[in-house]
């Protein structure tokens, strides 16, 4: 995400630092390809108009046109006026102070309304929290199905009501109770919705809204549709009064320019994003982490959170040991990587990393998701054996795995290649340098070979 945006901002810095001194006059050309950046991310022209104007107020002063490197003040301004412009701090969701806590999450149809409220059911339910879910789209054929069918794949219980309950409000009082009687101390009420906005789509929601007085009603947005997600979610807010957003697709949305408006139109924050198809594809928004990345200084912040969730850390601590004590092997290489796929798309790691020395060509690099697979079938090949000891595999070996694991005798000798690198890399990786030391404090498996 904001992939875009991010090369073209960085080329300006890096045309500002090449300056021998800033002026008036380089800095308004600068700030000439800062909006035309912006507008071409699809970032609102308001927006980009009052974004301009708050950083040429800040950069021209003396301060900063007289100081020893200006190019990285102009930066710091810059990162300091988009976190501004995103919300300053992370929006975290309400509870009511007695459970059930109710939460209406609205949105036009096909914005990913219903995957994204078993997205936030299981977030609920990995920060302490026990959601029911409910759906109330009485209108369009299966919806409440497919509720039910993403509630089973999250683990979690839906209230599926009785066949007398075809109102949505009868169902979420239904729902209410049953919250309340089972102990659970969020209810997630899947609304209906239109392909646009429309009248009866409103007075419905209302009269939930009315009878229910929800703690946090969530609009949901499809990023890709860019500033089309900013206008309805300002739509729905007008008309209904929405606490915050979630915003949908944001692994595809190369721009981001609906990220970057939707507070300062709506004035209400943005609270999630959905970065995939999987159910823990979901995160929250950090204003300050995207600003990070939007400038090529990374997010080191969120690539440890996600580890810290999906690791194993007795087993990282054993691969630390393995490490050190050179018995590191091709089974270990395996598991290690079983362990990385959980993490999620390896291109959206690589996105996380600063675009700074030695990773600066990071972004560049294309993964392929299925050379994982690959690798694992290979090991799976070998004898038991052989994965403890890769210097046996002779010709007649590599032959025999590759017919084994449906590949090629270059594919068994690129991953022998492989395996020698990782381990030779990683352990002068977690060896030097801040972030290094930073993340070899967390014994982090994939930097542990």
């Amino acid at each position: 995400m904001f992939d875009n945006l991010s090369e073209k901002l960085q080329r300006v810095f890096k045309n500002l630092r090449g300056e021998g001194k800033l002026t008036a006059e380089n800095m308004e050309a600068a700030l000439r390809e800062i909006r035309m950046a912006l507008l071409e991310a699809d970032v609102h022209f308001r927006v980009v108009k009052q974004l301009i104007e708050s950083i040429r107020e800040k950069s021209m002063g003396e301060d900063v046109l007289s100081a020893l490197s200006p190019g990285q003040q102009v930066v710091k301004i810059v990162r300091d006026e988009l976190i501004k412009m995103l919300g300053s701090h992370q929006s975290r969701l309400r509870f009511a102070n007695e459970p059930p806590t109710v939460m209406m999450i609205v949105g036009l149809q096909g914005s990913g309304k219903t995957t994204s409220t078993g997205k936030l059911a299981k977030w609920l339910s990995r920060n302490g929290h026990n959601p029911l879910l409910v759906s109330v789209d009485v209108y369009r054929p299966a919806a409440r199905q497919q509720l039910a069918v993403i509630a089973r794949d999250v683990k979690l219980p839906i209230y599926a009501g009785t066949p007398e309950e075809t109102a949505p409000v009868d169902l979420v009082r239904s729902a209410r109770r049953e919250a309340a009687q089972t102990g659970r101390d969020v209810l997630l009420v899947d609304t209906a919705g239109r392909l646009h906005i429309d009248e009866q789509l409103m007075r419905e929601l209302r009269e939930l809204h009315e009878q229910f007085s929800p703690t946090e009603t969530l609009f949901v947005a499809d990023a890709m549709t860019g500033q089309d997600a900013v206008k309805s979610a300002d739509e729905f807010h007008k008309q209904l009064g929405i606490t915050g957003v979630i915003l949908t697709k944001m692994d595809g949305d190369a721009r981001g320019g609906a990220a970057l408006s939707v507070r300062s139109v709506t004035g209400q924050p943005l609270k999630f994003v959905g970065t995939g198809e999987k159910p823990d594809a979901f995160e929250p928004f950090h204003p300050d982490r995207v600003a990070s990345r939007i400038l090529g200084m990374g997010d080191v912040l969120s690539f440890i959170e996600k580890v810290e969730q999906n690791i194993d850390q007795k087993q990282a601590e054993e691969m630390q040991r393995k490490l050190i004590d050179n018995e590191f092997t091709l089974e270990d290489f395996r598991d290690q990587l079983r362990q990385i796929r959980k993490l999620g798309p390896l291109e959206s790691l690589l996105g996380m990393m600063p675009n700074l020395g030695p990773m600066k060509d990071l972004k560049n690099v294309k993964v392929d998701d299925k050379e994982i697979t690959r690798i694992v079938a290979i090991i799976d090949s070998m004898t038991e054996r052989e994965r403890f000891n890769h210097m046996i595999i002779n010709g007649a070996r590599r032959r025999r795995i590759a017919k084994g694991s449906g590949t090629s005798v270059q594919d068994v000798n690129n991953l022998l290649k492989q395996y020698a690198q990782a381990r030779k890399m990683m352990k002068s990786f977690t060896g030097g340098g801040f972030l290094g030391k930073r993340l070899g404090k967390l014994k982090l498996p994939m930097l542990q070979p």
